[in-house]
């Protein structure tokens, strides 16, 4: 996610945030780059140089290079200035109460992932407590129509769909209908995506617009498109007065174009980005948190969220107690490798630490040994995993055998865990030994 702009931004700002004082040149040259990093990002030429001119305005002045910590006050200058290009604070959807019915219209060219982000959308409104309705109402692609009835119940909310029907205009009427019987609060309408943006298809979208009177009219845009999606969300908000845009593909978006121009060339906001193919990857849009992963601060904020959806603090604590008392297991062991893989891919949490953006990439993360212990846990017998002290020879060969590894590879974990027990109970105990740590880490 945002990889290459992110290691360009992280390298800028290393080599000038440790300096004790800044010339105008040193900012000029660290402009130039932040420029150049910009430009291969795929933002828009305009959005550029707004970015730059009002950067070298705020960082050439007397405040910031006969500062105490020019580097920093520099640091923060972009910072801010990337926070504002990207929108300032988050934007959450303009909903009635629950009283009232609110319509959602999502628009999208055609391939831009605007049904399964539908039903993602759904399950995050459910989840809020809203009861959602989705609507069926791309007619056009071949199977879009069960295409959401699938995923409908995947994440488990109601789809009207009309077996059939060539008029969506009129499917989405009969849908609110339907709604209003069946006391839905929100009714999300996925509307047809086409492989251009062409007349037919946006008048479709003018008149279910006015046979909705929707709240919310949200383009899903792909974030790999770069600068396109800047022109197709141009072209949709002129048509149709957007209220706020959906970034797809958000986590294979290497550069970060579309999410840092869209804001201030179309004035709309950025109100969720998708981040993976599973059901719980749309997650709310935070200019300050995607500013602080650009620039290798991390977002601290976003991870601890993702852990409070997974562990039970009454778990975690217990844990703590085991890691102090050095009885943590390996089943305690093999718990954390599953809560892990709940909150996402490695690299997506490793790149919320600060200070680790660029430092790990997805190549130097061992997925096949991680398996392969994972194997080796799970052939154990109960006992075995509650005291690996137990595991003998002829036990490491049947576990072995079970897990399709070796005894090279048994001995290997068994090696490894008592290695981690023993810095756990060290770490826990010993706050010098922490402070050490925790300054080697990014003073995270």
């Amino acid at each position: 996610m945002l990889d290459r702009i992110s290691n360009k931004f992280s390298d800028i700002m290393r080599q000038i945030s440790g300096k004790g004082k800044i010339s105008e040149k040193n900012v000029q040259d660290a402009v130039e780059e932040i420029k150049l990093a910009l430009l291969e990002a795929d933002v828009n030429l305009r959005v550029v140089r707004r970015f730059v001119n009002r950067t070298l305005e705020e960082a050439t002045g007397e405040a910031v290079l006969r500062s105490v910590q020019p580097g920093q006050q520099f640091v923060k200058i972009v910072h801010d200035r990337m926070v504002n290009f990207l929108g300032d604070e988050r934007q959450t959807l303009e909903l009635k109460g629950p009283d009232t019915q609110s319509v959602v219209l999502l628009m999208g060219l055609q391939g831009s992932g605007k049904t399964t982000t539908a039903s993602k959308l759904a399950r995050q409104l459910s989840k809020e407590g809203r009861k959602v309705l989705l609507v069926a109402a791309d007619l056009i692609r071949p199977a879009a129509v069960e295409q959401l009835a699938v995923l409908g119940r995947q994440v488990g909310v109601d789809v009207y769909k009309e077996e059939g029907a060539k008029n969506a205009v009129e499917v989405v009427k009969h849908a609110l209908v339907h709604a209003k019987k069946g006391q839905y609060d929100t009714v999300l309408v996925d509307t047809t995506g086409r492989l251009q943006i062409d007349e037919p298809m946006m008048k479709e979208i003018e008149t279910i617009k006015k046979v909705s009177k929707p709240d919310e009219l949200l383009l899903v845009a792909d974030a790999m498109t770069g600068q396109n999606a800047v022109e197709v969300a141009k072209e949709f908000d002129e048509r149709t007065g957007i209220t706020g845009i959906i970034l797809s593909k958000f986590d294979s978006d290497t550069r970060g174009g579309a999410a840092l121009s869209l804001k201030t060339i179309t004035g709309k906001p950025i109100k969720y980005i998708g981040v993976g193919e599973k059901p719980e990857d749309l997650e709310p849009f935070y200019p300050e948190r995607i500013a602080g992963r650009i620039l290798g601060m991390g977002d601290v904020v976003g991870l601890v969220e993702k852990a409070q959806e997974t562990i039970d603090m009454e778990e975690a604590e217990k844990l703590q107690k085991k890691m102090m008392s050095a009885t943590f297991t390996l089943e305690d062991y093999l718990e954390q490798f599953q809560r892990v893989k709940k909150m996402g891919s490695l690299q997506s949490i490793v790149e919320m630490i600060p200070g680790m953006q660029g430092q790990i990439s997805e190549d130097d993360i061992n997925h096949a040994e991680i398996k392969r212990e994972e194997a080796i846990i799970l052939s154990m017998t109960r006992e075995e995993r509650q005291n690996h002290r137990i595991i003998g020879p002829p036990r490491r060969k049947r576990i072995a055998r079970g897990s399709g590894t070796s005894v090279y590879d048994v001995n290997k974990l068994l090696k490894k865990f008592d290695k981690m027990r023993g810095m756990m109970k060290k770490f826990s105990k010993n706050k010098k030994y922490q402070a050490q740590v925790l300054s080697q880490m990014g003073g995270m």
